[in-house]
């Protein structure tokens, strides 16, 4: 990873020496569009980097939250806004990839309307069951469900990434279970530990208290490789579920028509920032894993994505409420 981080500082480097970024850019604040609540995991990771970023560039970032349509609104709203590098949307699976499937008509095109600048965090969700359960490992859960009629885990809605990760590895394992949306993720979190739920597809913010208070247990991580915060937990693929990887991801986007400089100062503090020691640590207390990709990286990745969940979304028949 941190041979990604420093081939990422040399790109940026590289483009600086050429004389390609902007000497007097940013000038003035820069708004951060964050299309989810204020205390969220994307509102939280973004501001540990927006943070860094202020310390080296000089100005502050302005984070303004717009929750709401599954990150639609705030999304179309930064597609629209002045392509002049003061204006730049925090970008995640749902509004970015998964929401161009699940919904008609989105206001904007997340492969046209955007300049992408960086990805700068991965967020891994976890398996989590209710304490109680029987099953203490991945593939004993596997063969609870197969076993069981009535296995239910919980999202905070219709299409959102806990839904989509528990439809995909319903679609891996061959078991169905039954899905009950939240509106708000406290209600799932305290049905799942009282035994409600049986399980969750969650992002490690949201499990870690019920995790470390022995309410809940963690069977495996959606990802590639183990989180360091939880050595013991194994990743899906060493459980017994292969390809079975579902993550909250985190980019900087800019409106279309941004200016290359700009995109390449961003990008540039972006790597510092994300190769800072203390946004790394801050980033392990949370489950997250800093990065740092260029902009033709993270528009490659946002087509991968848009291509993964339109075909899980499709063959699992999911709908959002409109």
């Amino acid at each position: 990873m941190m041979k990604r981080v420093m081939r990422a500082m040399a790109w940026a480097a590289l483009l600086s020496s050429s004389c390609v970024v902007a000497q007097d850019y940013p000038h003035r604040p820069v708004t951060v569009i964050v299309p989810f609540s204020a205390g969220s995991a994307s509102d939280v990771i973004a501001r540990i980097v927006l943070d860094r970023m202020r310390q080296s560039i000089g100005q502050p970032f302005i984070v303004d939250n717009r929750p709401a349509a599954g990150g639609n609104v705030g999304t179309a709203a930064a597609a629209k806004a002045a392509p002049d590098g003061y204006t730049i949307v925090t970008g995640a699976p749902g509004p970015l990839a998964a929401n161009k499937t699940l919904f008609p008509k989105l206001g904007y095109d997340p492969e046209t309307d955007f300049q992408p600048i960086s990805m700068y965090a991965n967020l891994p969700n976890i398996v989590v069951v209710n304490a109680k359960l029987p099953a203490k490992t991945l593939a004993e859960f596997v063969d609870y469900v197969r076993k069981n009629q009535y296995v239910a885990y919980g999202s905070v809605g219709n299409g959102s990434s806990q839904h989509l990760a528990g439809a995909y590895f319903e679609q891996l394992v061959g078991a169905r279970m039954t899905h009950v949306p939240y509106r708000i993720t406290t209600q799932l979190q305290t049905d799942l530990v009282s035994g409600q739920l049986q399980a969750g597809f969650l992002l490690l913010p949201n499990a870690i208290g019920y995790l470390k208070s022995g309410q809940a247990r963690a069977l495996a991580v959606a990802s590639n490789r183990r989180l360091a915060v939880l050595p013991d937990v194994p990743t899906a693929a060493e459980g017994g579920v292969k390809g079975f990887e579902s993550a909250a991801w985190f980019a900087f986007l800019g409106p279309r028509g941004t200016p290359p400089s700009v995109v390449a100062r961003l990008y540039r503090e972006i790597a510092n920032a994300t190769g800072d020691p203390a946004v790394r640590s801050r980033f392990a207390e949370l489950g997250a894993e800093p990065l740092a990709t260029t902009p033709e990286e993270l528009a490659r990745h946002i087509s991968a994505e848009i291509a993964k969940w339109r075909e899980i979304i499709t063959k699992g028949g999911i709908t959002v409420d409109l």
